[in-house]
């Protein structure tokens, strides 16, 4: 594990990070496919994408635009309808979240969702209120592993990269922070083993939210 710096400034990837979402989208990808393809590619094809937005995860079962958009549609009716009661916080999120804002840092989260369903979810389990900033798919030209949503955050922060970090579930986030030039950091908690973390070269692996307040 790298040696320990003073962080002013934390962005949090959402789903899989924040929020123990990740079995409700598999089931909205599942649900997808099933009306608009032949087959149903296995988790694994919707595993690879997590953490890129919709439009690029289709891509990678048909290159058929106007199918695509159909799918969209499809994934963000199933989603809506099944979300209150199928996401959760993940044990520990927020006290970690707590602990860090009574120290006065800067909070943002960094999410390959768009606006609307990202403050469905952060309003549905109460953590709205310790985010400074949102930075949504919808805000950016170029979503996760592209570092643009992650500069526009620390730009809105008004924080340096050398005193910054991002937390995240999968390669794309640890990707995006990279190359921004902040520390990273991969949860373990999320749908991504440790192998696959490590071979992105995150800055820590955490084991445990709680892992957050040592760093």
């Amino acid at each position: 594990m790298a040696t320990p710096r003073v962080y002013r400034t934390y962005l949090f990837d959402l789903d899989g990070t924040l929020l123990d979402s990740i079995e409700l989208i598999f089931s909205c990808y599942r649900h997808a496919a099933s009306r608009h393809l032949e087959t149903s590619p296995p988790d694994q094809v919707w595993r690879d994408g997590l953490g890129t937005p919709l439009r690029e995860q289709f891509r990678a079962v048909t290159r058929d635009e106007a199918l695509i958009d159909e799918m969209i549609a499809t994934y963000r009716e199933y989603h809506n309808d099944n979300h209150d009661s199928r996401v959760a916080l993940y044990p520990g999120v927020e006290a970690m979240l707590s602990s860090l804002s009574a120290r006065s840092v800067g909070l943002g989260v960094v999410t390959s969702k768009l606006r609307k369903g990202a403050e469905r979810g952060l309003k549905l389990t109460g953590l709205m209120p310790y985010f400074d900033q949102i930075v949504s798919a919808d805000e950016v030209k170029r979503a996760k592993p592209d570092p643009e949503p992650v500069h526009q955050a620390m730009e809105r922060l008004g924080a340096a990269p050398a005193s910054t970090i991002f937390i995240g579930d999968s390669p794309h986030d640890i990707a995006a922070g990279r190359a921004a030039g902040v520390a990273t950091a991969g949860v373990l908690w999320g749908p991504f083993d440790q192998p696959t973390l490590s071979d992105a070269s995150p800055t820590y692996l955490l084991e445990d939210p709680k892992n957050i307040l040592d760093l």
